[in-house]
């Protein structure tokens, strides 16, 4: 697994999933490029801090991942993108008739179509360079469906469709494209939800785990940041170098149901 010395985007990358990726892809020696859409101070500090944790190079770059230009000249401002990790996402939920248009747009730009934006603008660098990787952030709900997330679940489809033409025009090439697909992860967001869901339900926090959260994940355990960075560690590394156009579920069984 050596990809010491590659520099790895990753959107959506100052906290959860994406922050937890990044630290992964730093322990194997990788050069970060972190990013949101805020600028403030403790972002480039957040960067700075994670590069002098793991002794690499590690920058933050502000760019809106709902606005097309500013994908691209994500791509452009990190100068090489060895490794591209399209993980920015949003959320939100209702009924289809009660679905706000502007709450669809946003998730449709933000989940999907900033992936296809900076895929586009990244294989010509890794095309130049000889060697690439994919990887998209996809989710249980790109490979089946839950009501009342109509975009967030017509995103996660689209992207993984999005993984599987990547990978088909760049299947003679050293480049891969796969989607990692995760179950309910225990980040900071799905942590701060916990004590509502309790008085909600009038649980103890263990039982809102188990019949609540993860009631559709069979193994009743969230999967964690660092095991899907360490899944896309994996999939930079020399022995995924014939696993494309393919999804890799980090579920703990949901999508075997």
């Amino acid at each position: 697994m050596n990809i010491s010395g590659k520099t790895v985007v990753i959107t959506g990358s100052n906290s959860g999933i994406g922050l937890g990726v990044a630290h992964e892809f730093a322990k194997a020696g990788a050069h970060i490029v972190l990013n949101s859409f805020s600028d403030r101070d403790e972002d480039h500090a957040l960067a700075e801090a994670l590069g002098k944790e793991h002794g690499v190079t590690a920058r933050y770059i502000q760019a809106d991942m709902s606005k097309s230009d500013q994908c691209r000249a994500l791509i452009e401002k990190a100068g090489t993108c060895d490794i591209l990790v399209n993980n920015a996402g949003i959320q939100h939920v209702a009924a289809i008739p009660d679905f706000p248009v502007e709450k669809w747009d946003a998730i449709i730009a933000i989940n999907m179509s900033s992936a296809f934006h900076t895929t586009a603008a990244a294989l010509p660098v890794m095309r130049k360079a000889g060697w690439g990787r994919v990887i998209n952030i996809a989710s249980a709900h790109g490979l089946t469906a839950s009501p009342f997330k109509s975009a967030y679940v017509a995103a996660k489809h689209g992207v993984i469709g999005l993984t599987k033409v990547t990978a088909l025009e760049t299947a003679e090439e050293p480049i891969t494209a796969n989607a990692v697909c995760p179950g309910y992860v225990l980040t900071p967001l799905v942590e701060s939800q916990i004590p509502d869901t309790m008085k909600e339900y009038n649980m103890d926090r263990d039982t809102v785990i188990r019949e609540v959260l993860l009631k559709r994940q069979p193994s009743k355990q969230f999967a964690t940041v660092e095991q899907l960075g360490g899944t896309c560690v994996f999939l930079s590394s020399d022995a995924a170098a014939q696993i494309t156009g393919t999804t890799i579920s980090v579920d703990g069984g949901w999508t075997a149901l």
